[in-house]
């Protein structure tokens, strides 16, 4: 590197006019009111959830949820509801497999479907 280029990069560095990353922008504020209303929704239905072959609690799934939703925030990923639902909650990253969502011992749904139908009766109010 010429060293007079590097003299002049390393004072906008220190004033932040050269970011060394991408810059992260948060979802809009609709989106980021419907994930977390649909991350409370997991979190206080008291239902199983699948993944993996493994059934878990809704404080565990929503957990899980949330670190893969940051995860997806964090790369610019998520506009939108939908976006979280099929990126973060729909199948595990790691397997492929579907999550599936069991109420009181009810049937077992995918949470694709169960997440979907919860965000509609949601945006009617």
């Amino acid at each position: 590197m010429n060293i007079h280029l590097k003299f002049q990069i390393i004072p906008l560095l220190m004033l932040g006019l050269l970011p060394l990353s991408p810059v992260q922008a948060e979802p809009a504020t609709k989106v980021q009111i419907e994930v977390n209303f649909l991350l409370g929704y997991v979190e206080g239905s008291t239902c199983e959830f699948n993944r993996n072959g493994t059934w878990y609690d809704s404080k565990k799934a929503q957990s899980h949820l949330r670190d893969k939703y940051k995860y997806l925030v964090a790369r610019n990923r998520i506009n939108s509801a939908e976006d979280f639902i099929e990126m973060a909650a729909t199948q595990s990253s790691f397997s492929g497999k579907p999550y599936q969502v069991r109420c009181n011992g009810g049937a077992v749904i995918t949470s694709n479907r169960w997440l979907r139908d919860e965000l509609a009766r949601f945006r009617k109010f």
